[in-house]
């Protein structure tokens, strides 16, 4: 014969056992949820509008920041110190990369990249706002050129207050807009034709 010698535990001492539970599992989301958002995915908000019609002031976007090497076409969150008129991150279109050539037909208002004409279909308009970087030009190593898809209402690496941007500056690039709520998206673009 078998008995249970364990005294039954009060009702108190198992309502402190369930709190117990409770705050464990409270505590390990917030843990979860701190390294997702430190190490894999930020909440960004937009701030103006450069980057319309693909992104609207106020728009708030999931950006990946466990990777950090941008592709043509991404759009990608950069910080850079003394750069910005707010001092805050700056959402931008990669046009092109290390290594790669652009030039800008003003009049036209075509980008090209290695002798290739771009296919934007994100655009605002065309590119026809000159600023003070003289073109073509060749991206250094380890840098980016970057434009905002609101052609000439963008203070991007045309100018040089913004110029060519260091890769170690870029936080991470958009996967979604999330906000707001009732229309979230995918908004990355690749110029090798992937969306």
């Amino acid at each position: 014969m078998y008995y249970d010698f364990q005294p039954k535990k009060t009702r108190k001492q198992k309502r402190a056992e369930n709190r117990f539970d409770w705050i464990q599992s409270v505590v390990l989301a917030i843990t979860v949820l701190f390294l997702v958002f430190t190490f894999f995915v930020r909440p960004v908000e937009v701030v103006g509008e450069s980057m319309l019609p693909t992104l609207q002031d106020g728009n708030w976007l999931i950006i990946s920041a466990f990777e950090r090497s941008p592709k043509s076409g991404d759009i990608v969150i950069i910080t850079q110190p003394n750069q910005t008129a707010s001092g805050g991150p700056i959402v931008k279109r990669v046009i092109a990369l290390a290594g790669q050539t652009v030039d800008i037909d003003f009049r036209k208002g075509i980008v090209t990249v290695d002798g290739k004409e771009l296919d934007e279909p994100y655009i605002n308009d065309l590119t026809k706002q000159e600023f003070d970087v003289a073109f073509p030009l060749t991206v250094p190593e380890g840098k980016i050129f970057v434009m905002g898809d609101n052609r000439n209402r963008s203070l991007d690496s045309r100018s040089t207050r913004i110029g060519f941007i260091d890769t170690r500056y870029v936080l991470g690039h958009v996967l979604f807009r999330i906000h707001p709520f009732g229309n979230p998206k995918y908004v990355s673009y690749s110029q090798e034709g992937e969306k």
